[in-house]
């Protein structure tokens, strides 16, 4: 699963070199390109101390201000610390993430942060008008765990409320299931 962390993480970077407008709008409701790249940021910040010391304070996870110049260096800097600290722990290893109140393994984490990032890099890539699709192995991955998200009664706060599943693309599906239309006109 690394090693689809870390394709998903490079075309994630791809990405963030050819941002531009960070006033772009997402398929995030309410959020810019600036403050995708802000959440995600903080995200690896906050997993990095997670998955390094074992557990990290919520503020660890908070978006972090991006700007046009420097998206693409600073997103290559979280991107690096947190395939890192991935790398280097114990995937046996349990870990608490204060933001959801819970205790996986470390395993289970980079599940988390497959999906994050496979979702985010198609938030991207919608917002600059262009298509992205992860590798097949991601893309099973992504699914699964969409589907158990979906599947929460009273949904989940991280995503937004699933849209129905048509079983004809799965990458469709996964996005779907956590609330995106993947049909949706890329807003370039």
């Amino acid at each position: 699963m690394l090693t689809a962390y870390d394709r998903a993480l490079d075309d994630i970077t791809v990405l963030a070199s050819g941002a531009g407008d960070l006033t772009a709008p997402t398929p995030c409701a309410g959020w810019d390109l600036a403050d995708l790249f802000g959440h995600m940021v903080g995200q690896n910040l906050g997993f990095t101390i997670a998955v390094a010391d074992g557990d990290a304070p919520v503020g660890a996870y908070e978006s972090v201000p991006v700007v046009g110049d420097d998206v693409a260096r600073t997103w290559q800097d979280s991107a690096t610390r947190v395939r890192n600290a991935f790398g280097t722990a114990d995937p046996e290893a349990t870990i608490h993430l204060a933001e959801f109140g819970f205790h996986p393994t470390v395993t289970v984490a980079l599940g988390m942060q497959l999906l994050d990032a496979a979702v985010h890099a198609w938030d991207v890539a919608t917002a600059l008008g262009q298509t992205y699709r992860p590798t097949d192995a991601t893309v099973t991955v992504v699914l699964d765990m969409a589907r158990q998200i979906a599947a929460r009664p009273g949904g989940t706060p991280v995503f937004a409320a699933p849209l129905a599943a048509g079983g004809e693309d799965p990458w469709g599906d996964a996005l779907r299931l956590l609330g995106r239309d993947p049909n949706q006109a890329a807003a370039a």
